[in-house]
């Protein structure tokens, strides 16, 4: 029987910002990222951090390495596997499963001229999918 990949769990709109820095930043201590954090929101406290932290790794969203003195974390799923997983649940629920749907509400609102040329050439070169 084929091994069944482990669904990522859904982040909040704080988790999925701290996930965003530890993605660019690669495996980081609590300080490296609410310095990079400090840059959107100032008021930000290093013990909201920290516990934010905690709570994602308690979660199984972020893995520590404990054998230094400040822990390091890093990301337990990789970006593009957490965001797809994300996509799929949006189209489920917003969208009643239609990819097609989705696609067309963000073409009509969301999306640059500069963008739209990039989709267009994406699907001329990718025909079919």
């Amino acid at each position: 029987m084929p091994k069944q990949a482990i669904k990522p769990p859904k982040p909040t709109a704080s988790e999925l910002d701290l996930l965003r820095v530890i993605w660019r930043l690669g495996p980081s201590t609590v300080k490296d990222v609410h310095q990079a954090r400090l840059q959107e929101s100032p008021d930000l406290a290093y013990a909201n951090v920290l516990r934010l932290m905690q709570v994602m790794h308690a979660k199984g969203l972020l893995v520590r390495d404990e054998s230094q003195r400040s822990h390091v974390y890093a990301a337990a799923h990789a970006q593009d596997a957490l965001q797809t997983n994300l996509l799929k649940d949006l189209i489920q629920k917003a969208f009643a499963g239609s990819g097609k749907d989705l696609v067309l509400a963000a073409l009509s609102d969301h999306v640059t001229d500069g963008e739209r040329e990039e989709i267009k050439r994406f699907l001329k070169e990718n025909p079919g999918g």
